[in-house]
């Protein structure tokens, strides 16, 4: 019997959804030009929130990352503007710091990369 695959989860600032990630490594744009603000219809959702997350978090590894992207550069800028969302985002919010060393260890002896 072949034995079932192990999941693992990190403490750190959130799980993003394995497509995003496969799309985002295919060099394939996820965020499409429909004329709305927001990724589902006109009204703001989680989808933006895990999109803007993703965003940030992939920007303190390499600042340039969205240079190729324009519609994902607006949307990080139009998401981040929001009031709520701005506060969050300044210096000392809740918002967890970037991974030190110590956590990207873990996480690559996990990942075997």
């Amino acid at each position: 019997m072949v034995a079932k695959p192990k999941l693992y989860y990190f403490r750190g600032r959130g799980r993003m959804e394995s497509i995003c990630w496969l799309l985002a490594a295919a060099g394939v744009e996820i965020l499409k030009d429909h004329g709305e603000d927001f990724l589902v219809g006109n009204k703001f959702s989680w989808a933006d929130i895990q999109l803007l997350e993703t965003i940030l978090m992939v920007e303190e590894l390499n600042a340039s990352v969205l240079s190729d992207f324009p519609l994902l550069k607006a949307f990080k800028t139009r998401i981040s503007n929001i009031p709520t969302i701005k506060k969050f985002l300044q210096p000392g919010s809740q918002r967890k710091l970037p991974p030190d060393s110590h956590y990207v260890e873990v996480v690559r002896n996990i990942l075997q990369f």
